[in-house]
Parts: structure tokens; C-alpha cells; sequence
């Protein structure tokens, strides 16, 4: 499945020296403004030590990792609600992806001009918070012009409508975001079709400087108490350091650099991290001698829905699973050995599918 995460700030908060240190895309990274008119896409693979296990068991032509892809989108400022600063276009641009990263200036440096003049974090996140709110509430009314009218005639289904509608009306009014409203899967269906941007997943990415990548400091320390209470994942990151990691070429120079500062891992992998637990999101595997390969799916998601992730006629077709699990395959080495242990499961279509599962499916269309 495709993934997609929207990364949104106000200006000079460090988004494009962010997207530049993790994607192999290059943002143009300038002080000042509206330097990334359009949006840019980078396609980051996803780092997962069962594939290198995998890889030695199975010494197959290509290991093919799970992506995510990371669209950088430029800095919005008060008044994009209302257009500001080509505001429309960047807004639509977030309503597009699966998922924001909210980057947020926890850094001070007088070289670097901060629209507002201080840093805050929590004003500057509130101003992101309000554009976003504001055209979600345009969406909604608009939508409830329409469903108030069909409700007066006496339709059942659109007087529920208008309640739901009306619910989040009142959260946006009171500045909450669309996601603090609490309804069910299927009443979720009344605001689908708007896309809201408040009720797209949330990780706020606090950007600090080098000093302060192990402690934290102040700013961040006000945004986490902010934040506290939302759904929402809180990444602390310095992206300076991730800017000098992306310039080394080989995993053991990344590794020596990250044990200078410090650091078991990088940034770029705790905002990985960050993004599958937020979006409840698991990995399985393929494995054979063409090739050995990651496929992201939803926690919960059953055998027929994997299969359709590799191809529809997978799911259409779906006869069975076959299922190795990875601490199996480490002990008996190969996918025979597995089966002749009787440590490969033939699974049918109720099965739920965990996290790390080696997979084979048997299907006819």
C-alpha cells in the first residue's frame, strides 16, 4: 500500500533541511519563505533488520524494502486559509496525504529569521493548528448548507447527517481539531468525501539544535505538554545532524557518526518509527530466490487484503496462505525445512495477519 506523509510548517522551522537529509530528492533550502513553490516527493526505504536476516537465510537476486514516501510542502503562514501566501495550493497539497509531519522550531539562532520574530513553538503550532481548522470548517459548511436542506424534507439518513456535520462544526468552532471528535466508523462516512485536514494523523517533529538532541530543551519540553492529550506521536530531532548523516555515503561511516554524537539510531528511523505506530501500520514479507521483499498493511488487515496489496488478482483469486514465522525460518534455514518441521501454517481466508510473517499465497483467477 502507498503511503504518504505531508511534511508542513511554518517558514524557516528546518522542513526542507528535514526533507533534503532523509530523501534522496533535493528541496531548495533558503531564509526565507515560499522557497518550495512546488511540492517535492521523495521516496524514503524503509530500514528493517528482518530483511538483512532474510537476505543471508535466502540469497536471493534483490531485497526490495517497504517505502514511504515524504512530500515536502511549503510553509504556510497566517492567512492561507483565506489564500495567503499561495495558501490554497499548499493546502490542497496536505489533503492529499495520509498523514502530516508537523515540523516545529525548537532551536535557537539568530542567523535564521523566524517569522514572528521569537521562537514559540506552541504559538507556531497553534497557527498551523487555525489555517488547518479554518478551511475545514469552510468544508463543513458548505456541506451542511447542502444536507440542512435535504434534512427539513424529512429524510431520516440526512438528519443524522446534519448531527454528525454539526458535531464537528462545534469542535472547529471551539479550535479543536477534527480528530478530538469521538464518533463511530460508520457515522465517519458523513464527512469522508471533505477529506478533513485536522483529522489526518499527527506527528510533531521537534526540531532542535545539536546540543539539545539528547535532553531536550525548553521549547520542547512546551510543546510535548501542548500536545499532551492528542493522538499524536512527538519525534525529537535535530536536523542539522540529519543533514550531515545524509552526506555519508556508507551504513559503518552513519554508524561511527551516530556513536560520536552519542545516538543509537537516526532521526530519519525514530520518524519512520513514529509513522507506522501512529498509522497502526505492519510489515510482512515475501521471500524466494528472485527476490526477498517488505509489503506495508494496515494492523488488522486479513490474508485476502495482504495478497491484494502484491496484486489484485491475489485477493480476487485468494486460496490460501502459507505462513513461516521469521524465528522459524532463522532456526530451520529454509522454507522446506519449515515445512517439513511442520513450522509452515496453511492459513484461509479469516486469517489476521502479524507483524514479520513470512508469506506465500496460493490463488487462481
Amino acid at each position: 500500500m502507498g503511503l504518504q506523509c505531508g511534511i508542513v510548517g511554518l517558514p524557516n522551522v528546518g522542513k526542507s533541511t528535514l526533507f533534503n537529509a532523509i530523501s534522496n530528492n533535493k528541496a531548495e533550502a533558503a531564509n526565507f519563505p515560499f522557497c518550495t513553490i512546488e511540492p517535492n516527493v521523495g521516496v524514503i526505504s524503509v530500514p528493517d533488520r528482518r530483511l538483512k536476516i532474510l537476505e543471508e537465510l535466502v540469497n536471493p537476486q534483490k531485497v526490495i524494502p517497504t517505502a514511504i514516501e515524504f512530500v515536502d510542502i511549503a510553509g504556510l503562514v497566517k492567512g492561507a486559509s483565506k489564500g495567503e501566501g499561495l495558501g490554497n495550493q499548499f493546502l490542497a497539497n496536505i489533503r492529499e496525504v495520509d498523514a502530516i509531519v508537523h515540523v516545529v522550531r525548537c532551536f535557537e539562532d539568530e542567523n535564521i529569521v523566524h517569522v514572528d520574530g521569537k521562537v514559540n513553538p506552541v504559538s507556531d503550532k497553534e497557527i498551523i493548528d487555525t489555517e488547518l481548522q479554518l478551511k475545514d470548517l469552510e468544508s463543513i459548511e458548505k456541506k451542511l448548507s447542502r444536507v440542512e436542506r435535504a434534512a427539513k424534507s424529512g429524510d431520516v439518513k440526512m438528519k443524522k447527517e446534519l448531527a454528525i456535520l454539526q458535531q464537528f462544526k462545534d469542535a472547529l468552532l471551539a479550535g479543536k481539531n477534527a480528530r478530538t471528535v469521538v464518533i463511530t466508523e460508520e457515522d465517519k462516512s458523513a464527512v469522508a468525501d471533505l477529506q478533513l485536514l485536522t483529522s489526518k494523523p499527527v506527528i510533531y517533529v521537534a526540531n532542535v539544535d545539536e546540543g539539545s538532541v539528547h535532553t531536550g530543551n525548553a521549547h520542547v519540553d512546551a510543546l510535548k505538554k501542548h500536545v499532551n492529550g492528542e493522538n499524536a506521536e512527538v519525534v525529537m530531532i535535530s536536523a542539522a545532524i540529519e543533514a550531515q548523516i545524509a552526506e555519508l555515503e556508507s551504513t559503518e561511516d552513519r554508524e561511527v557518526f551516530l556513536q560520536e554524537y552519542g545516538l543509537t539510531e537516526s532521526g530519519l528511523n525514530k520518524l519512520l518509527s513514529a509513522s507506522y505506530h501512529l498509522l497502526d501500520l505492519i510489515t510482512y514479507f515475501t521471500a524466494g530466490e528472485k527476490e526477498v521483499r517488505a509489503w506495508t498493511i494496515k494492523k488488522g488487515w486479513k490474508a485476502p487484503q495482504a495478497a491484494g496489496v502484491i496484486h489484485t488478482d491475489f485477493e480476487k483469486g485468494f486460496i490460501r496462505a502459507e505462513v513461516i514465522k521469521l524465528s522459524d525460518y532463522q532456526q530451520y534455514r529454509t522454507e522446506q525445512a519449515c515445512k517439513e518441521a511442520g513450522k509452515m501454517s496453511v492459513e484461509g481466508k479469516e486469517y489476521v495477519v502479524q507483524d514479520g510473517d513470512i508469506m506465500h499465497f496460493r490463488f487462481n483467477v
